[in-house]
C-alpha cells in the first residue's frame, strides 16, 4: 500500500513532503527516542512519533521509512517542513494518539 493511499484512508492530513506519497509501506515503528528508531526501523515502515523536528527527519531519511506521522497532533517545526520536502520524506500529522494510530495501521496493512 502507499502512504498517500494509507493517510488518505485514515484521515492525516499532508504537512510536507508531497514527492513521497508514492513510497510503499509494509510495516509500522513506534517510538520517540531517536537513536532507539535510528538502530531499529525498517525502510517501509510508517513512523509514528510526536518528533517533529530535522533530526527527525535525517533519521526517517538514514533509516528509509516510508512517512513520519506526527501522533496527537504534534507540530512539524519550518525547518523540519523545508528538509522533510528536499528529501521527500512524506510527514503528516493526525489527532489520535500513537496506539490508536498504530492500531489504524495495522489494520490498513493486515488488509
Amino acid at each position: 500500500m502507499q502512504i498517500g493511499e494509507m493517510a488518505q484512508t485514515c484521515g492525516w492530513k499532508l504537512l510536507a513532503g508531497e514527492k513521497g506519497t508514492g513510497n510503499e509501506v509494509d510495516g509500522c515503528y513506534v517510538g520517540d527516542l531517536l537513536s532507539w528508531v535510528m538502530a531499529r526501523a525498517q525502510a517501509g515502515n510508517v513512523w509514528l512519533t510526536v518528533m517533529g523536528n530535522v533530526n527527525a527527519v535525517a533519521v526517517a531519511t538514514l533509516t528509509e521509512v516510508s512517512a513520519i506521522v506526527l501522533t496527537e497532533s504534534a507540530a512539524l517545526d519550518a525547518e523540519a517542513a523545508v528538509k522533510a520536502e528536499q528529501q521527500g520524506i512524506p510527514v503528516y500529522t493526525c489527532a489520535e494518539n500513537t496506539y490508536e494510530t498504530a492500531v489504524q495501521v495495522y489494520e490498513k496493512l493486515g488488509q
